[in-house]
């Protein structure tokens, strides 16, 4: 096996196994509405392998900027061609995203391109803009314009700043179905976070009643995605809170993994940790096969 994609026989009994490995007997089918596409370090048979091994159905492909790992690099697109082409090699498995560099005069021409191709959102959006800003409008503009959801990092002080000021998008949109993720996302589940709390994330006890909650209670057309550590960490971190969380916010919710496809579990295989949280905290079997698909098969239309 090599890093350019799976034997002929390792594609075969994956095909086979997939639906006997979509999760345990009885419950729901999953779609991962967050898994990043192969990275020239990993190529495509790390991502394959971690999806089959996780048991998920389905996975929407995003695409990385440079600006996402770090503002100074000149800006680069990470796994736009390798998501378009691996959702073509295995359709049934994998949709994919597109991305453009808000801050460029070329945005709006690169993702028209894409989403005229068949890319079925955008994101994962992660650039050091605010998250009402003029440029992110013209993000949103084309979302609306071809019906895809479009999936924002926010991180304070970096990535999609001002989530206080986000209702106002949500209002100006309803059109558009936006997905939340990340540190600051997930950290105003809490009434009483404190914004510059970024790293470490916040543990302890969650008041009700923070942005994030509102968010989701209060527009139809804002998910959450529970991906990476800031996701896990919100369902671990006050489980009495997650499991109302959950049942508050069932039809809002979508399962994510984030994971950097390096290795088929341990500490940073957010996948398995969080379908692990999930199936344990979910008030109902009804809930968790939202959480797991029927949200995001809604969602992406699959």
């Amino acid at each position: 096996m090599n890093d350019a994609g799976l034997t002929r026989r390792e594609a075969l009994v994956g095909a086979l196994g997939l639906l006997a490995r979509a999760a345990p007997e009885g419950t729901s089918p999953i779609l991962d509405i967050h898994c990043h596409a192969p990275f020239p370090t990993h190529g495509e048979s790390w991502v394959v392998r971690h999806q089959r091994a996780a048991g998920i159905r389905t996975s929407a492909l995003l695409p990385l900027n440079s600006a996402g790992a770090n503002a100074g690099l000149p800006s680069f697109n990470i796994g736009q061609g390798s998501a378009l082409q691996l959702a073509r090699k295995y359709p049934g498995e994998f949709r994919w995203f597109a991305i453009a560099d808000p801050r460029k005069k070329s945005c709006a021409r690169t993702l028209r391109k894409h989403l005229e191709a068949g890319a079925r959102g955008i994101g994962e959006m992660k650039f050091p803009v605010e998250c009402d800003s003029p440029k992110m409008e013209v993000v949103y503009e084309l979302a609306r314009e071809f019906e895809v959801p479009v999936l924002l990092h926010f991180e304070h002080g970096a990535f999609n700043r001002g989530i206080e000021r986000f209702y106002r998008i949500a209002a100006q949109y309803p059109g558009v179905n936006f997905i939340g993720h990340a540190q600051t996302w997930w950290g105003n589940i809490d009434l009483y976070h404190r914004q510059e709390q970024v790293w470490p994330e916040p543990e302890g006890t969650v008041t009700p009643g923070g942005i994030t909650d509102r968010l989701l209670a209060e527009y139809p057309n804002v998910f959450g995605d529970f991906s990476g550590h800031s996701g896990l960490n919100s369902l671990l971190r006050d489980e009495e809170h997650a499991r109302s969380f959950l049942n508050r916010h069932q039809d809002r919710l979508l399962f994510g993994s984030d994971c950097l496809h390096r290795r088929m579990g341990g500490r940073q295989c957010w996948a398995a940790q969080t379908l692990a949280a999930l199936r344990r905290l979910a008030p109902s079997k009804e809930i968790l096969a939202k959480v797991l698909w029927g949200n995001g098969q809604q969602l992406l239309r699959v």
